[in-house]
């Protein structure tokens, strides 16, 4: 079992999502998502997923506006404290000074301070003044109006809110397993959820969408495609945005995704460059490696959806952030009501003791 990553262990019983990697299929609470992520919003998927309990939709985006309110009015301390760091990081810092407490306020509150804290970043980042949260503004388009000032396009929006939705949770991942671990030990939803930004921060979980963007870059047109993917599979390199350690057939996020963004930038150049750098690096990956499906993940066409609605590369692993916390939030609560103390066992493999040697005094 050694390396094995805790790979075909169960380590809980859930409701939330269930992932079908052999039949490429994502289950939220009894939902296929690619019938749940085009229509439903933000606060939905959380009531959906419980994320703050047993509160509903609309009561849910009536509490989610006030607690922006109250994270914004801290928001001026946390840009101190989080001066000189990244984004993600200064949102680690920011999530760690809510009170770590549990139940649906506890999630309320961290839900909420997700899309104040790193449109805040953001723009502090870049020199400009943060923009307050607009009362009765959904989730979604208030996040974008505080990024990006204005009012938010309503295609954009639902194109976001189709991303979040599709990304809020997905099995027993690194970052959601964290979490489950930290609350299984009574800690509160605040380190749960901090923890578990730590894990994601990790390149090999959220780090992936960016990389897209820069293979689209250097592959520049749709007649270098097959020739720049057979050099980089030549030098070994790994395409980015194909291949997902569960599913071995298509990531059925992918056309989830696809799908929002054809909507939202129908016809434009960049769309026409990432399909045919797909179509021709599925038909490269399929000749040097029939044994094995290496198929579009849900990375790829995130990339693109991000920086459609207007997000930089920066704000993708944030952006993935304030999708997977409503995630975090039930499967904490849903640890704390069903489960044990996480302590898996190892393997000792160093060196034992020499036979006879003298005790240490």
């Amino acid at each position: 079992m050694g390396g094995s990553g805790l790979e075909g262990i169960v380590v809980a019983e859930t409701t939330l999502s269930h992932v079908d990697g052999i039949k490429g299929e994502l289950i939220v609470r009894g939902h296929r998502i690619d019938a749940l992520a085009p229509t439903a919003t933000y606060e939905g998927m959380a009531a959906i997923l419980g994320a703050a309990g047993a509160i509903g939709e609309h009561e849910l985006r009536k509490r989610l506006a006030e607690a922006r309110r109250v994270t914004f009015e801290r928001l001026p301390a946390i840009l101190v404290a989080a001066e000189g760091l990244s984004v993600t990081e200064g949102l680690r810092v920011g999530l760690a000074s809510i009170p770590d407490a549990d139940g649906p306020d506890a999630a309320i509150a961290l839900i909420a301070a997700m899309p104040v804290l790193i449109a805040g970043l953001a723009r502090h980042a870049s020199g400009l003044t943060p923009i307050a949260p607009t009362s009765g503004r959904a989730s979604v388009a208030d996040f974008l109006s505080m990024l990006l000032g204005g009012e938010p396009d309503p295609a954009a929006v639902r194109a976001l809110e189709t991303y979040l939705v599709t990304v809020a949770d997905h099995g027993m991942n690194a970052s959601t397993f964290t979490a489950r671990v930290v609350a299984s030990t009574g800690s509160g939803l605040a380190s749960s959820v901090v923890a578990a930004l730590g894990a994601l921060k990790g390149p090999l979980h959220g780090g992936a969408p960016g990389p897209v963007l820069d293979m689209l870059d250097a592959v520049g047109s749709a007649e270098s495609a097959p020739r720049w993917i057979a050099a980089e599979l030549d030098r070994g390199n790994r395409l980015m945005g194909f291949g997902h350690r569960i599913y071995r057939t298509r990531d059925p996020r992918a056309d989830v995704l696809k799908a929002a963004l054809a909507h939202l930038a129908p016809g434009t150049g960049r769309l026409a460059l990432a399909t045919a750098i797909e179509r021709a690096a599925l038909a490269a990956l399929e000749r040097r490696q029939p044994e094995r499906r290496l198929d579009t993940n849900v990375e790829f066409y995130t990339a693109l959806l991000l920086e459609a609605v207007g997000l930089d590369r920066a704000l993708f692993t944030p952006a993935f952030a304030f999708g997977r916390v409503l995630g975090w939030c039930a499967h904490v609560a849903e640890q704390k009501a069903t489960g044990r103390l996480i302590r898996p066992d190892s393997r000792y493999v160093g060196p034992w003791p020499a036979t006879g040697a003298a005790k240490v005094a």
